[in-house]
């Protein structure tokens, strides 16, 4: 007997024809983001606007970052005398750093920039303030640290002698002496002498005792022995000290502190250095 469910000889389950094989998964899912998706393409963005994004994070960046070198790291200066040359010119340019006297000491020899303790620095002619926008822009500039600050708040000087040091001087060209060893200055500018005046003075604490190096031309410690510290200038008065002439290109060198010239001074209580 024939079962009437047995398939006939010959014939298939799909005798209309082949099936199809089942579509990809892959395919699938793209079918379905063509579906979902029906957003508009994206216009791509014009290279003036990529380039003007990239100058604006640009230059924020690099304020930022002068911003915060200026106010903890280093700063710019500018030389606005001759009365340390031969060292710094005038208008020569310098970098300071501050790590000192915050973290680091300052020593015989280093030459610093610090802040007008008040009566040092006179005004022979009086100057108009500038106005406009260069002037505003220059403030700018200068605040965050990316113009050198204009020093006329400001003055930079060689230490001679640090807290408890008797620094003295006979005069009419006699050499200085710290400690009471007589300084050989190499730093002091050729033919002046290490002073014409005499002083002796012995150094406060957390002071220092400043001169030029061209000392004829110098208004230093020597020009204020009446005020409170005797000429010496307060540390905390002190900005930092100048590791580098920055301009112009060909005076362009560090500023090395010619220890030699200290080197057989003793501390103030004679002992051990």
């Amino acid at each position: 007997m024939v079962n009437p469910f047995d398939e006939a000889p010959g014939a298939s389950a799909d005798a209309a024809g082949p099936a199809e094989p089942p579509e990809p998964p892959v395919a699938r899912a793209e079918a379905r983001h063509r579906l979902v998706d029906r957003r508009p393409p994206r216009k791509p963005e014009r290279w003036a606007v990529r380039f003007l994004k990239d100058a604006v994070f640009v230059v924020v960046a690099a304020v930022v970052l002068s911003f915060v070198l200026k106010t903890f790291l280093i700063q710019s200066f500018y030389i606005p005398s001759v009365s340390m040359r031969p060292t710094l010119e005038k208008l020569d340019r310098v970098l300071v750093t501050k790590l000192a006297p915050a973290i680091l000491d300052v020593h015989r020899g280093d030459v610093v920039v610090f802040e007008n303790p008040g009566g040092w620095i006179s005004q022979t002619e009086p100057q108009e303030p500038a106005t406009g926008a260069g002037a505003w822009l220059r403030s700018l500039a200068e605040a965050v640290g990316l113009a050198p600050a204009e020093s006329k708040d400001f003055l930079i000087k060689r230490v001679i002698g640090t807290a408890g040091d008797r620094v003295a001087c006979a005069g009419d060209g006699a050499p200085v002496t710290v400690n009471g060893v007589p300084l050989d200055e190499t730093y002091v500018f050729p033919g002046a002498a290490p002073s014409i005046g005499d002083f002796s003075i012995v150094v406060p604490e957390d002071a220092v005792w400043v001169m030029g190096d061209n000392r004829p031309q110098s208004g230093d410690s020597r020009a204020h022995t009446d005020q409170p510290l005797g000429g010496s200038v307060a540390l905390e008065d002190v900005v930092g000290i100048a590791q580098v002439r920055t301009w112009p290109l060909d005076r362009v060198a560090l500023l090395r502190n010619p220890g030699q010239v200290f080197a057989a001074v003793l501390p103030p209580d004679g002992g051990a250095r």
